[in-house]
């Protein structure tokens, strides 16, 4: 009897929305499901799946092609500040970037439920191509798929990256060096934040807008002063999934000051009247950098000067000190561990 059920509790598992919320729950299915049924994981001496990076590399004769790929189940598919086809673009750009790639193009597959209006195809389509030219990128293949109405929430993209990084110049999330100091380019949840608004008809005094962007201009200025040790773009699980992840791999810890994250006034005033932590919010246009000490002043000030990084700020460092943890040191003179999310506390904001 025990043995039937205990069969009969592995026969209920089943994938949960919080398995592709970026958390913790996430990395359980990845590590414990996907990655033991997978044998050939990467190409020659290049990154592959076992790192769990941005994307992955393929070296070729003294050049790496980068490759990313992402799927986008957004709800709702048009928000403040974006849509679908900007956040399917600026996504996959901006994993490209993170590893020190320059993005050159991207593939696109569209799955599509019949009914879909065609004038709202179009607009999602001429969003592409905006954020392509953008991003400096060409679209240069891709695939649609009509699912039978009903079967299907209205449009899912998937695109797949393209990026050229010259030998040696590859940066990978598990570079980080105790004493680095962390960079963060901007504001912390205005996505997932303005996306919750406009899907529950929230109101308030600010209009909320994503802050969904290719940050091409952005990452080319920091990497231009040089010292960067790692980097990554706090997308589902917010700042609070992408820091917790940063610390594991490199084995530190990463302390921050609360005083020094830069968040708006209303994306705190709706976290709070709504319940969630903003720091574990998603974020589609910011990224964190990691860089050497004696580099960061010179690279905020780069940052800076861009478009999206009006808001920069150098939030932390890295320690040597309790590994694996993210602490914050808060405005009263406390400490608090900020934890690795179970998963983002928005269902569907990617």
């Amino acid at each position: 009897m025990r043995l039937r059920g205990m069969m009969a509790m592995e026969l209920q598992e089943v994938v949960e929305l919080a398995h592709g919320a970026g958390g913790a729950a996430m990395g359980k299915l990845i590590k414990e499901v996907i990655l033991p049924l997978i044998e050939r994981r990467r190409v020659h001496s290049g990154i592959g799946l076992d790192e769990l990076d941005d994307g992955a590399t393929i070296p070729l004769g003294g050049v790496n092609v980068v490759v990313t790929t992402d799927g986008h189940t957004v709800d709702p598919i048009f928000f403040p500040g974006g849509d679908i086809g900007r956040l399917a673009v600026s996504g996959t750009v901006n994993d490209l970037l993170m590893m020190g790639a320059d993005p050159v193009a991207i593939t696109c597959s569209m799955i599509v439920e019949e009914g879909f209006p065609i004038a709202d195809l179009k607009r999602i389509i001429r969003s592409i191509n905006d954020t392509c030219n953008e991003a400096g990128v060409a679209l240069i293949a891709g695939d649609t798929k009509v699912m039978p109405r009903g079967r299907l929430d209205k449009i899912v993209l998937a695109t797949t990256g393209i990026g050229i990084a010259k030998e040696g110049s590859v940066i990978c999330d598990n570079g980080i060096k105790v004493g680095d100091k962390i960079i963060l380019t901007g504001t912390v949840g205005d996505h997932g934040i303005a996306l919750l608004a406009a899907r529950e008809g929230i109101s308030f005094d600010i209009r909320l807008k994503s802050d969904v962007a290719p940050l091409n201009e952005t990452i080319k200025a920091a990497l231009s002063v040089g010292g960067i040790t790692a980097m990554k773009d706090p997308t589902r699980g917010g700042l609070a999934a992408a820091l917790n992840d940063l610390a594991k791999k490199n084995r530190v810890s990463i302390w921050i000051k609360e005083e020094s994250i830069p968040i708006r006034g209303e994306v705190v005033a709706a976290s709070e009247m709504l319940g969630i932590d903003p720091l574990e919010v998603t974020c589609e246009g910011k990224a964190i950098i990691a860089v050497r000490p004696e580099k960061a002043e010179e690279v905020l000030e780069k940052v800076r000067a861009t478009r999206y990084g009006r808001n920069a700020s150098i939030i932390g460092e890295v320690r040597k000190e309790r590994p694996g943890y993210v602490i914050m040191e808060t405005v009263v003179g406390g400490k608090r561990i900020i934890e690795e999310p179970y998963g983002e506390p928005i269902p569907r904001v990617c």
